[in-house]
């Protein structure tokens, strides 16, 4: 029942194509979904029992470290190039979306005054859209960035105040660039009253949900317009192989030496760690940056996409 709604619901496979993937009857895809409405297994979000990838979840979590990691199902694809591709992809950020939800609303139950660090992308977007008739007016929701990027859904200042309009809490953002001008222009900005109680915010976080970025000429970043095609090949050559919150990292994990770092406003990887970093993986694209992120210790806690995650498993 739980599979056959999240492929109709999450993944978006209609009931025709979700039979057929389950290998069953498009008449008793039909019935289970009526069922699981009307048992409550489908409400505002798809409950996750008996669909994550409990070995592979074990694995992962144990052997970064983590407190916790959660996948969710794996879709993978009778279709193939580019149709897979993009379905896959759409999948991964609605699924890990869904799933980061979930997370948060049992955060919230368990915690009315809780702080939650957000960072930025379409992951965090899909969050937004998965908590309706959450309600936590005491918490508080707080841009681990400089929040003043491109204009987009899921900018640091749109996911922030999506996220408080969604639970009734409070939105705070750091009023900066995410990337200065330069490295004086950064001290400048960091001595600011605001931005000093923005950052000391987000280092309380009770917990902070961050999606990782792929260096490539797909990444946000660089359909954002935020990196320039000359600074993707200088930060390569760096040795940078992704991003969290403009902080850009080696295959290790460690940030690597190039200006761009020393110009980001934003909680580095050791602060982010404290600050009970959540990581949002959604894509095989992000799979060489999903693998050097949880290098780096910065992640308490992994929401990753199945395909994703057991790719990731062959990696290590």
């Amino acid at each position: 029942m739980a599979r056959a709604a999240w492929l109709y619901y999450v993944g978006g496979l209609n009931q025709e194509a979700a039979a057929k993937r389950l290998g069953i009857t498009r008449a008793r895809v039909n019935k289970l979904l009526q069922d699981a409405r009307e048992t409550g297994v489908v409400s505002i979000t798809i409950n996750p029992t008996n669909v994550g990838l409990l070995p592979v979840e074990d694995s992962i979590r144990d052997r970064f470290g983590l407190d916790f990691c959660i996948c969710t199902p794996a879709l993978g694809s009778d279709r193939n190039g580019a149709e897979a591709s993009d379905l896959l992809k759409d999948f991964a950020f609605r699924a890990v979306g869904a799933a980061a939800a979930a997370h948060l609303r049992t955060h919230l139950a368990s915690r009315e005054d809780a702080i939650i660090g957000t960072g930025w992308g379409r992951t965090l977007q899909q969050m937004t859209l998965q908590l309706a008739g959450v309600r936590a007016p005491k918490a508080r929701f707080i841009s681990v960035m400089g929040s003043l990027t491109a204009n987009s859904a899921y900018n640091p200042f749109e996911v922030v105040h999506a996220f408080a309009r969604a639970t009734g809490g409070e939105g705070y953002v750091m009023p900066v660039p995410f990337i200065a001008d330069s490295v004086e222009d950064r001290k400048v900005l960091l001595a600011q009253r605001s931005v000093q109680q923005a950052l000391e915010l987000g280092r309380s976080a009770s917990v902070a949900y961050i999606s990782i970025g792929e260096l490539t000429e797909d990444s946000l970043l660089r359909r954002q317009k935020m990196l320039t095609a000359e600074e993707v090949v200088e930060l390569r050559a760096a040795g940078a192989v992704g991003d969290t919150n403009g902080i850009f990292f080696d295959d290790e994990g460690r940030a690597v030496d190039h200006p761009l770092n020393q110009r980001t406003l934003a909680l580095g990887l050791q602060e982010l760690h404290k600050a009970n970093a959540v990581g949002l993986i959604a894509g095989q694209s992000k799979l060489r940056a999903a693998h050097a992120f949880l290098k780096s210790g910065a992640a308490r806690g992994l929401i990753i996409d199945g395909d994703t995650a057991l790719l990731l498993m062959k990696e290590i």
